[in-house]
């Protein structure tokens, strides 16, 4: 295998690739790229064997061929290399030469054959939709899964595609987020799978904010999204997620609404003196006035007086500060709405113009 390519062109695609390479791997060939050479595209890959990125790159086709060689090396080399620098790359059975310049790097390579394939998905259900939307709806809830949680189903995103509305959810147990949209997806029933945590961050890094679309195939068991130079391909988790509905509490009877940075920003001082392990933030609420109280363990204490509007009785109840700072940031609305029942019950927040994002936040003793 041979070929000429733009230093800038090769990165491109190495950069899409190289998230789903760990530096440490069972497999001696899954810490490579599988490097593919056709007509004029030089296809690269990666995976982890849960999740594949397939990326394309524009190169000058010397001779055709298969290979792997060393990922992080490989990547490190180009990003090191000149902009604009043009780079030829002569593979062999157990070595790639890469010459850019002056430079020269011989790079030890494994057979092509050694590399594992997930597969594409053949049957399933495809929608498309604006990479900006997808987008958006993995950072309104990204935030909210479980890591390495034992109740691995929590440890993900649930994506529900129905006829009109595509929704993400995810929780760790903890606080749920949940974000929607409203879009024409040709599916017929409803769908819910759950897309593991790794794949939902590298769809995040990968997804632009554009009207350009992505197209996204769910199968039975793997979901792949294609982002025309680049595809994501994962597996789904096998577990059933929580009936999160049930979960989200119905209109409470005190509601608060203030200006989200506002907030945003007394909670943020307030945490600097929280407890560095629970992180409890006292909300007293009375009137047209919201306290908040933070203290620990060096007896050092701070609080903060804003002006609201509240709708309802005084209450007294406390969250975990930095769950209620995640919620906040992931709304672009001005305004927010807090709906409280008692210092017993989950918070509801959204935004005071739209309820296509809530955020639910368990109490917690303080």
């Amino acid at each position: 295998m041979k070929l000429q390519v733009g230093r800038n062109e090769l990165l491109s695609a190495l950069s899409a690739v190289i998230g789903v390479v760990e530096r440490r791997q069972t497999l001696p060939v899954l810490s490579n790229f599988l490097l593919e050479l056709k007509d004029d595209e030089l296809i690269v890959t990666g995976t982890d064997l849960e999740i594949e990125l397939e990326a394309r790159a524009r190169v000058q086709n010397l001779a055709p061929g298969r290979a792997t060689v060393p990922a992080r090396k490989l990547f490190d080399i180009c990003r090191g290399l000149p902009e604009g620098a043009e780079i030829s790359l002569d593979v062999g059975s157990d070595k790639a030469l890469l010459k850019s310049g002056r430079s020269r790097y011989s790079l030890s390579c494994l057979k092509a054959e050694e590399f594992p394939a997930l597969g594409r998905v053949s049957e399933g259900k495809t929608l498309s939709l604006p990479r900006q939307q997808l987008r958006g709806l993995i950072e309104r809830t990204q935030f909210a899964m479980a890591q390495q949680d034992v109740r691995y189903y929590l440890n993900g995103t649930l994506l529900e595609v129905d006829a009109k509305r595509v929704r993400a959810v995810a929780t760790d147990g903890h606080r749920l987020a949940l974000s929607e949209i409203e879009v024409e997806t040709g599916v017929g029933e409803k769908l819910q799978v759950i897309v593991p945590r790794k794949a939902v961050l590298e769809l995040q890094r990968l997804l632009d904010a554009t009207e350009e679309p992505a197209t996204v195939k769910i199968g039975a068991s793997q979901i792949e999204v294609d982002l025309d130079v680049v595809r994501l391909t994962t597996k789904l988790i096998d577990g059933r997620f929580p009936d999160y509905e049930r979960v989200v509490p119905e209109s409470g009877d005190k509601k608060l609404q203030a200006d989200r940075e506002t907030v945003k920003r007394a909670l943020a001082r307030t945490a600097i003196l929280s407890n560095e392990k629970f992180r409890g933030v006292r909300l007293t609420i009375e009137g047209s006035k919201l306290s908040l109280q933070t203290h620990n363990p060096e007896h050092e204490e701070a609080e903060e007086d804003l002006e609201v509007s509240y709708e309802g009785g005084p209450i007294e109840i406390g969250f975990n500060v930095n769950y209620l700072l995640d919620a906040l940031g992931a709304l672009n609305s001005e305004q927010f709405v807090m709906e409280l029942k008692n210092a017993d019950s989950s918070g509801l927040i959204h935004a005071a113009d739209s309820l296509a994002s809530k955020y639910v936040v368990m109490p917690m003793r303080l």
